[in-house]
């Protein structure tokens, strides 16, 4: 080791942060306050496209919404804590992402709806409203602590699954 707390992202480190990611159904979605520039999280509910990326369905009335669609650079923290334990020993990945959202009515919408209703069912009370729209969370990089002294720092490749 080089003195640096990160270790070099191995397979194993690849899969959990996928993992993570699989599994969430929420998140907490940072972005910047378009009026102030300073940083606000609010949570998100999330499901995965055909291609891995994270989802969200989102309200024009949220003040999330009205942030990304200034500026689409946003921060996205996945991992529950245990039951038991300092939260803190609990695997987490955090990824700094580009928001794009899906416009209503094409092919991608279609394919994205059907993949966020499969994995969210309840969202479809609110899924075809005008002011719902999808948002792909593009990955730029990621960082999982997957516990004490198990830091890494992931390319968006590593999140996607090779198979």
């Amino acid at each position: 080791m080089n003195g640096s707390p990160i270790r070099p992202t191995d397979d194993e480190a690849r899969l959990r942060a996928r993992r993570l990611l699989a599994v969430a159904a929420h998140g907490a979605l940072g972005t910047l306050d378009p009026e102030t520039g300073a940083p606000m999280v609010t949570r998100v509910a999330l499901a995965l496209s055909p291609e891995g990326l994270p989802v969200t369905l989102v309200s024009d009335l949220a003040a999330h919404t009205r942030a990304l669609r200034v500026d689409p650079r946003a921060s996205l923290l996945v991992g529950d804590p245990g039951p038991k334990g300092d939260p803190l020993s609990h695997p987490r990945l955090t990824l700094r992402a580009r928001a794009r959202f899906v416009p209503h009515g094409g092919d991608e919408h279609a394919r994205l709806r059907r993949f966020y209703l499969a994995q969210r069912p309840k969202s479809a009370l609110y899924a075809d409203f005008a002011d719902f729209s999808f948002v792909v969370l593009e990955p730029l990089a990621a960082s999982l602590n997957a516990g004490f002294g198990r830091a890494y720092h992931l390319t968006p490749q590593d999140l996607l699954d090779p198979a």
